[in-house]
């Protein structure tokens, strides 16, 4: 499908969109918290703060160009998308077998990556994105 498409954006494709874009924006914030705090804060080891920081900057690239490609409606950006929501489910059950406050940020985490992973493979935005048999 083309970004030229007259039809309308399905809701579904726009929501899958926007949870690829905050979870790459989240990813670059806190990159950069991190390369910061390695560059002028006081962390106990500047370096895996600095590499840290700058792994998580590069990982946000991936949730930041498949949104885009979401949004323009390319089909190569569903799976990148996938993988992602796939990813973040890791940290989540690392987060919910913390304890304390870490808790309630791992069922965030989960709720989101969980909602990604719905929202990409209905049917609706397969079709809206030119994936299978619907879109033929």
């Amino acid at each position: 499908m083309s970004s030229d498409d007259p039809t309308p954006r399905p809701t579904r494709l726009t929501a899958a969109a926007a949870v690829c874009a905050a979870e790459g924006l989240a990813l670059v914030a806190g990159g950069l918290y991190m390369l910061v705090m390695g560059l002028f804060g006081d962390p106990g080891d500047s370096v895996s703060a600095e590499t840290g920081g700058v792994t998580l900057l590069v990982l946000g690239v991936i949730p930041l160009a498949a949104a885009r490609g979401l949004w323009f409606r390319r089909s190569w950006s569903r799976g990148p998308a996938i993988i992602t929501q796939l990813i973040a489910l890791i940290p989540a059950w690392t987060l919910l077998r913390a304890s304390g406050p870490l808790i309630p940020l791992g069922i965030v985490l989960a709720a989101v990556a969980v909602t990604g992973l719905v929202l990409l493979v209905n049917p609706t935005t397969a079709k809206a994105l030119g994936i299978g048999a619907q879109a033929r």
